[in-house]
């Protein structure tokens, strides 16, 4: 969620950067709406200092009250009668009738405003739940870095590593993993829409093993580079997904359970969340983390070859890594995770690309990112495996993360959140199955993966 005062103060800048993001916001609304909750909360405070008067002139008139009382039977016994239709007594009683209204009446004018600062309050309350909600629905701004584009078309390729396979001359037509997978006996597709549904996946023998293999592969990597792996719940409550900007703009991408959870789209979701509403040592950052989890997404409007296969599909799994870094460092920080996932596609020997996204391709919480592209001989082209960005302090204000550095400045600041696939394993089968195809049908397993394959080396 972005900063509500910086959005007041910059109000000309935050409405030019949403545009370049191609994101058009009720910038009026916000503007009476801010307008309006601040005029509200200067009436309450008026109102609070309106009654604070009242209060202590009700104390005053109550000591004034009490002393006259007191000195009333000393004023009576001075008169020299005990008749209580005598004039200092009937002047002591008519004192205290009067003290007696005006304690009233006070008190009656504090009912008033309080009753006042109440309607205020559920007036100023209405107010901020409207503004609350727009700014939840607000995406982040890009980064000074970011390119400026409006589509993918104006996404800037950064490098390529390693050549696409020249099947040509290796002799054959190279095959689609959908097929290769239905014709090793390793992926049906068939029996999972029987069991679930469309673009849901059935994995069997050797395809169950690689899938497995990919997974401990990849996580055994990146633990050996410095994160810790972590083991999480598939469910997710509301502030959680709300932390991470899935909710409540995404909510019709999720699928829901019937007492108000959510199964994950990414593991992102519970590593980022798992410091909510806690305040971290400086000295600690950055904290490096990652976990395999499946994920689940209704991938609603997709079409074409897309539905075919493992590209994109409703369950699949994925090994997520995630970063907590101070601002200061947060985006050297994002090129290091992008070293992280590209070490994995090079270790594999996959032919990919990094691509950094502009400002209208940009997703809903990151700053910047850098996507990777697997180069699959089935559509000739790269498709997206893993996507890394700098989230900058747009989830930790959502989640309120925090750091400490006493050395640095007193209490405690936002910090930056980043996040990164390492990797979509559906996407990294599929790229293997059709990279390292032979022409007799069978596939190869990457070297380093042999070992997790338990020795195999050939998928026949």
């Amino acid at each position: 969620m972005l900063d509500i005062r910086f959005v007041r103060e910059n109000i000309d800048v935050v409405d030019t950067t949403l545009r370049s993001r191609n994101f058009i916001w009720d910038r009026d609304g916000f503007l009476a709406l801010d307008e309006q909750r601040r005029s509200l909360i200067g009436e309450v405070e008026a109102l609070q200092a309106q009654r604070n008067t009242a209060s202590k002139e009700i104390g005053a008139l109550m000591r004034s009250a009490a002393s006259e009382a007191n000195e009333a039977p000393r004023a009576i016994a001075a008169s020299g009668t005990n008749d209580a239709s005598e004039e200092p007594r009937a002047i002591a009683t008519l004192d205290a009738q009067r003290a007696a209204r005006a304690i009233e009446a006070a008190k009656e004018e504090v009912r008033r405003i309080n009753e006042r600062i109440e309607e205020r309050d559920v007036q100023r309350q209405n107010v901020e739940q409207q503004l609350q909600n727009l700014m939840m629905a607000l995406p982040n701004l890009p980064s000074a870095l970011t390119p400026v584009g409006e589509s993918e078309y104006d996404n800037v390729e950064l490098r390529r590593w390693g050549i696409p396979r020249d099947f040509a001359a290796d002799g054959f037509v190279p095959k689609a993993h959908w097929d290769l997978g239905s014709e090793l006996n390793i992926i049906d597709f068939e029996r999972a829409v029987k069991l679930a549904h469309a673009r849901f996946v059935l994995l069997g023998g050797l395809g169950a093993r690689l899938e497995r293999a990919l997974i401990s592969f990849m996580a055994d990597t990146h633990v050996s580079r410095g994160y810790k792996e972590w083991w999480s719940p598939v469910l997710a409550n509301v502030d959680t997904l709300t932390g991470t900007g899935q909710l409540p703009k995404f909510e019709d991408d999720l699928f829901k359970t019937t007492d108000g959870m959510y199964l994950i789209p990414t593991a992102e979701v519970i590593l980022t969340n798992i410091h909510r509403d806690e305040t971290l040592d400086a000295a600690e950052l950055p904290l490096c983390y990652c976990g395999f989890t499946p994920c689940f997404r209704r991938e609603a409007g997709s079409a074409g070859r897309d539905t075919r296969g493992l590209i994109r599909v409703h369950q699949f799994d994925k090994v997520e890594m995630v970063k907590y870094a101070e601002p200061g460092t947060s985006f050297d920080e994002l090129e290091l995770m992008v070293a992280d996932a590209e070490n994995i596609l090079q270790l594999l020997k996959l032919p990919y690309r990094v691509i950094e996204l502009c400002t209208g391709d940009l997703g809903f919480s990151a700053a910047r990112t850098y996507d990777l592209e697997v180069w699959l001989p089935s559509y000739q082209a790269y498709k997206e495996i893993s996507s890394c960005s700098n989230c900058t302090d747009f989830q930790a204000r959502r989640a309120n993360i925090r750091y400490r550095d006493p050395q640095a400045f007193k209490g405690a600041r936002l910090l930056h959140t980043l996040n990164g696939s390492g990797l979509a394993v559906g996407r990294t089968m599929a790229a293997i199955l059709e990279n390292y195809q032979q022409a007799d049908g069978t596939v190869r397993i990457p070297e380093v993966l042999v070992p997790y394959m338990g020795g195999v080396e050939v998928i026949a």
